[in-house]
């Protein structure tokens, strides 16, 4: 969003300028997404170049929280700016032609600070001026990942290996496959989810892909408007019962439909971290955002 964008939007007539920052990074270094003391994450690394930047405390919100060791191909968050802290953005004055947005001037900072922290499995896509609707978390239509899996089928890639997690057993891809079509849906993913207190496990999982791609290796391919904690590497582990011959193809939708009922049980083997990436998060067209928020805020409340 220009300058001009921003006035016609009404921006600036508040004293903060929101905006949408796009980034991605390999999870393997970090202990999760979220802040937590004396511990190496990738909010922490985040809002420390930031905080440099601005010289002052800065706090963003995330489209989603990734668990220790989990990859992100895009991620998104939202940040709040004051219009006063904009010169330590654009730089020295330039010609006119040569003038350099508050977004851009954002993006060149965040990368620069970012490579002097040692940052470098942290990568900025793009930072755009949005409207103080956008809400990286609450305006999201849905968040996609990938899980990649190599049973003894699959050639051994060393170049992907550390995103690549090792099965002995060789898997039954059509019998997996079956199995994901069926669990697809609005159902309680309670067996598949660690709850968390004050948190719903009820999601709509809009698609779920299992197939193997030309090296042989198996690739898991997930959307959902959220997920649970733990939801997508459990739903791995259980599709992999599948594979191995050990469950039937309904198992899974039949756990599903007894938590509706009461059931607790969370029995999944959680399949390893270093596998998952965060592939993408969607959202509406702008003007649709300050709808989507009120959608996603109301459907919790009533959870």
């Amino acid at each position: 969003m220009t300058a001009s964008n921003t006035e016609e939007s009404g921006q600036l007539d508040h004293p903060h300028q929101r905006f949408r920052i796009d980034l991605g990074y390999v999870g393997t270094h970090f202990h999760g997404w979220a802040l937590q003391p004396h511990l190496r994450t990738v909010q922490g690394e985040l809002e420390t170049a930031l905080a440099r930047i601005l010289s002052a405390p800065v706090r963003v919100t995330v489209a989603g929280r990734t668990d220790a060791g989990v990859h992100a191909r895009r991620q998104v968050v939202h940040v709040d700016i004051p219009h006063t802290d904009f010169p330590r953005l654009v730089g020295q004055p330039r010609a006119r032609a040569e003038q350099r947005t508050p977004a851009r001037g954002l993006t060149s900072r965040l990368r620069g600070v970012l490579a002097r922290q040692d940052a470098s499995d942290i990568v900025i896509h793009d930072v755009t001026a949005v409207h103080a609707d956008f809400d990286a978390r609450f305006s999201a239509l849905w968040r996609s990942y990938t899980y990649r899996l190599a049973d003894p089928q699959a050639f051994t890639d060393p170049l992907t290996a550390a995103f690549t997690v090792e099965h002995r057993a060789e898997l039954d891809v059509a019998a997996m496959s079956a199995a994901a079509q069926q669990v697809c849906g609005l159902r309680d993913f309670l067996p598949f989810c660690k709850p968390r207190e004050g948190s719903t496990t009820i999601r709509t999982l809009e698609e779920l892909r299992v197939e193997r791609v030309g090296s042989g290796v198996i690739e898991f391919f997930l959307r959902a408007d959220a997920f649970c904690h733990h939801m997508v590497r459990a739903l791995v582990g259980g599709l992999v019962k599948v594979g191995e011959g050990k469950w039937g193809p309904g198992r899974l939708a039949g756990m599903c439909e007894e938590a509706g009922r009461g059931g607790s049980e969370f029995p999944m083997f959680v399949f390893p971290a270093h596998g998952l990436v965060l592939e993408d998060v969607g959202y509406p067209e702008p003007g649709e955002w300050a709808v989507r928020n009120q959608q996603t805020r109301a459907r919790r409340d009533a959870d």
